[in-house]
């Protein structure tokens, strides 16, 4: 064990990343599977397929705030135990191990409360239609019961990622992926339970994800044990970790506005075929853009120990190694999709129709990813050196500063009002990662001269 927390700080950077990256991408993308998978089956019901799944998008907005209070805790809690890590304190690592996993079991108690009892007014919020309610609902009254064995199986999953066990995390998300992939037919199909099956498939695989990832962090096997006496809440241990986690919640919590925002303003101009669409676009990108984070997330273990340890020989080397691996990605992501986008959209539906509307608006919706990169690597490298206000910063700035206002601004600025907010998210990409490059340029440059010179 010792040998594996050492790597972090001595092991070649580019097989280090490699090692650390390739599980945490192949978890990533499976971690995606449950949603996708439930999306693929269900746009394949019979006769109903096309409206049940625009249904089940309108959930996306409530599955994405459950995600980001997940974030909120370990996005912070797991890089500030890498860091401490690095510092040889391993008391203080479990002491955030420890505190973080009884706030994701308040957390999870209040949204479970939260939506059983709101989650129709929720849902008609956040865009569902009277065509699509009834399949809105059926999905999430079962997926709310879930929510618990969600915020731990993803809180908990980061700290076993930021010691450098990638190869575990991913096995934890593979176990449940796999329950996933074979209870969805027989539920929707077999047992002709629908949208409902689909849901309950999911809540049953993310059980056995949990059992599994906190039986990994109790037994003798990790480096941060999770122990009884570290589950006192202490206002000095998580609320850092909940100001460093901020910028990861504000990203993902704020998906779900800005989903409300998009299927607003779709279904007002171009109606259900827009807003299906538009669940077809959100899942192709969060897809495709699986692989970027599990990248970012296989350095930050490397970033956030070693800042710990004050070598910032091997930070700048896993950034610029970062950065570039995140820049190829991304450019050859956006080839793809400008070339081929009807292979995307047709994964998700055998609608002739939606296909070649969804195709349309692909391009155009995912025209800015070629240097998505950048955004990327900056953030999780702001995040993994503790930097709690930059990347808190960078997050409202491309979601709330930008995003937001140009889906309501752009389509009165051309012929085609559908097409134009669609184009809404390029123009804020493009921006946000022009602002986010300028800023870290100028504050990754002040971080490395202050580690390197404590004085100043």
């Amino acid at each position: 064990m010792n040998k594996d927390k050492e790597a972090l700080g001595s092991a070649p950077i580019g097989k280090l990343l490699f090692r650390l990256s390739v599980p945490t991408v192949v978890a990533q993308i499976i971690n995606m599977l449950y949603n996708i998978v439930d999306r693929i089956y269900i746009g394949h019901i019979p006769e109903d397929g096309s409206l049940a799944l625009t249904g089940v998008g309108v959930c996306m907005p409530i599955i994405m705030i459950v995600s980001a209070f997940a974030a909120l805790i370990s996005s912070g809690g797991a890089p500030r135990a890498s860091i401490f890590m690095g510092k040889k304190d391993t008391f203080s690592a479990e002491k955030i191990l420890g505190g973080c996993f009884t706030l994701q079991i308040i957390v999870s108690i209040i949204l479970t409360a939260i939506l059983l009892i709101w989650n129709e007014d929720l849902l008609l919020m956040f865009g569902a239609s009277s065509n699509t309610i009834k399949y809105a609902v059926d999905y999430m009254n079962i997926y709310a019961l879930g929510t618990f064995f969600v915020q731990l199986t993803l809180g908990m999953n980061a700290f076993i990622t930021a010691q450098g066990f990638t190869t575990i995390s991913m096995v934890s998300i593979i176990i449940g992926a796999v329950c996933n992939i074979v209870l969805d037919p027989i539920f929707i199909f077999v047992f002709d339970m629908g949208v409902s099956g689909a849901a309950l498939a999911t809540v049953i695989s993310q059980a056995v994800s949990c059992v599994w990832v906190v039986g990994f962090l109790c037994s003798g096997k990790t480096l941060l044990k999770l122990k009884k006496c570290n589950l006192r809440l202490s206002p000095k241990i998580v609320l850092p970790c909940i100001a460093l986690g901020t910028a990861a919640f504000i990203m993902q919590s704020s998906e779900s506005v800005i989903s409300v925002c998009f299927n607003s303003s779709l279904l007002h101009y171009g109606g259900d075929i827009a807003v299906g669409a538009m669940t077809i676009l959100t899942s192709v990108m969060q897809l495709a853009m699986l692989p970027l984070q599990g990248i970012a997330q296989g350095a930050q273990p490397i970033l956030s120990y070693n800042y710990g340890a004050k070598n910032t020989v091997r930070v700048k080397k896993t950034f610029r190694l970062l950065l570039t691996t995140c820049l190829i990605y991304s450019v050859t992501l956006w080839v793809a999709v400008m070339l081929m986008p009807e292979v995307f959209v047709g994964i998700f539906t055998p609608d002739s129709a939606l296909l070649e509307f969804a195709a349309r608006a692909l391009r155009i919706y995912l025209a800015g990813i070629l240097l998505f990169g950048i955004q990327i690597a900056c953030q999780m490298t702001f995040t993994s050196l503790g930097k709690a206000l930059n990347s808190i910063i960078v997050a409202v700035v491309r979601k709330f500063i930008l995003l937001i206002p140009l889906i309501y601004i752009v389509p009165h600025l051309v012929s085609e009002p559908t097409i134009g907010v669609y184009m809404a998210e390029p123009v804020a990409d493009i921006i946000a990662v022009t602002f986010t490059a300028i800023l870290f340029t100028f504050q990754f440059k002040k971080t490395i001269k202050v580690l390197e010179n404590p004085m100043l």
